[in-house]
């Protein structure tokens, strides 16, 4: 156990995203999750009227990547997971 993990404190690292919508972008990551979920607004096609039942809700394309585990130090690489979800 590091002095990080004693003291509830994160250890924040850079990483990359490989692939998808998101290559390219950097970004930093604490204690090395194995995914990163990226997630881009879907706007909706026209204004909600007050009767429509979707006017207080968002939809979102959700992206998933994975940290690739030959990657050891920072920054560390996630690439796209054309999979998921």
């Amino acid at each position: 156990m590091d002095w990080a993990d004693r003291n509830g404190t994160a250890r924040w690292e850079s990483a990359v995203l490989d692939g998808g919508p998101a290559d390219g972008l950097r970004t930093r990551v604490a204690d090395r999750p194995h995914t990163l979920q990226v997630t881009r607004p879907c706007p909706p096609d026209g204004p909600a009227g007050p009767d429509d039942p979707g006017g207080d809700v968002r939809v979102s394309a959700l992206y998933v990547y994975r940290r690739d585990p030959r990657t050891d130090r920072a920054p560390l690489r996630y690439t796209f997971d054309v999979a998921s979800p």
